[in-house]
């Protein structure tokens, strides 16, 4: 029994051995693990903003009636380039049968008024010059058959505003609506036989059309709180257009918002600035662009790629590693500067001669790439 337990003991103790021989082997068999290196090189740093928005006319005006009633005729379509005073549409005035009838009525008064002040006054003239009354009392009569008189042609005056619209009917009339400004036309929301409403205190009224001035396009995006302290009016910027084969226009900053407005939990600030339109292109109101703001620059600065940076997870500080002559890599802290997202300057912790450590080691794949 005894012997037995001991072959068992020494058989066990024999396979233990060997798995502890096979395990320094195989620790010592393992390479190096080898991490590719890059230098500081120097470059041009430019930080810049974007802002997203779109291309708009500097003046567009909407064309709205005077008075209610039906789109009686269209003169032009829209994309049509117009002059001032060019005649766009009529409005047929559709009167109010109780309207017309009160103002009928309202001449019907005036009328009675008036023929009764005109003998009073013609009788009153002629006792006047005979002597019987005064020269109050004739004074008084006439004025009184001026006022009857000036009542009766006002009352006939807004008959026919409220019939035709208009109390000559000529091209002046509230029926007729002109451009306000040269310009082309952008939109005709509505057509023939629709109903308008008219302008006024109360109500905004019907748009006949949209009239802008195409030779002068303004830019309008927004930019993010964080870059909009950055920001001088009149400054130079860019303006991409993807819908022209991403074609770049100058531009100049004109207006920066004092105020921002919340969005999607950020805080954006209105931009506007004159864009540089060439005559020969085609722009169109609307088309989305972007802006492209340099913020800050600096040439010839020592600078390594962002993505080599690492940061301490306790002060948050950034550093890189740096190969030594050993062999072995060492922790260095780093002093940054100007950055564009992609490369970033290095003031303090970096050499021009120094290998800094990528973070992915060398694979056969990396090595055969080299």
């Amino acid at each position: 029994m005894k012997k037995t337990v001991k072959i068992i003991f020494v058989i066990v103790a024999i396979i233990a051995l060997a798995f502890v021989l096979k395990y320094f082997r195989d620790a010592n068999s393992k390479g190096v693990i080898e991490y590719k290196t890059e230098s500081p090189f120097y470059t041009s740093i430019n930080t810049k903003a974007v802002a997203t928005g779109k291309l708009n006319p500097e003046e567009e005006i909407e064309l709205k009636p005077q008075i209610s009633g039906i789109v009686d005729e269209i003169l032009v379509e829209e994309g049509d380039i117009v002059k001032k005073g060019d005649l766009i549409a009529k409005i047929r005035v559709v009167p109010n049968e109780q309207s017309l009838v009160s103002a009928k009525s309202r001449i019907s008064s005036s009328k009675l008024s008036f023929d009764n002040s005109k003998i009073l006054y013609e009788r009153n003239k002629a006792l006047f010059e005979k002597g019987v009354i005064s020269q109050q009392d004739i004074e008084n009569s006439e004025l009184s058959f001026n006022q009857s008189k000036e009542a009766l042609r006002q009352a006939q005056n807004d008959y026919q505003i409220i019939k035709r619209g208009s109390i000559s009917g000529g091209s002046s009339a509230n029926t007729n609506i002109v451009a306000q400004i040269p310009g082309t036309i952008l939109e005709i929301p509505v057509r023939e036989g629709d109903q308008v409403i008219e302008s006024n205190n109360f109500n905004a009224g019907t748009t006949i059309a949209t009239i802008a001035d195409m030779s002068v396009m303004i830019f309008e995006g927004k930019v993010d709180e964080a870059e909009v302290g950055k920001l001088e009016e009149g400054k130079e910027i860019r303006v991409l257009l993807g819908a022209i084969n991403d074609k770049v226009f100058p531009a100049k900053l004109t207006f920066v918002a004092p105020k921002g407005q919340e969005e999607s939990g950020a805080v954006q600030f209105t931009i506007k600035a004159d864009v540089d339109i060439e005559p020969n292109v085609n722009i169109r109101a609307g088309y989305s662009a972007n802006a492209e703001i340099d913020i800050e620059s600096k040439d010839s600065v020592l600078a390594i790629r962002e993505a080599l940076l690492q940061y301490n997870r306790i002060t948050e500080e950034p550093f890189v590693e740096i190969l030594k002559e050993d062999g072995k890599f060492e922790k260095s802290n780093v002093t940054l500067g100007l950055s564009d997202g992609i490369n970033v300057e290095i003031t303090e912790g970096v050499e021009e001669n120094d290998k800094v450590k990528v973070w992915n080691k060398a694979s056969k794949d990396n090595e055969d790439d080299d």
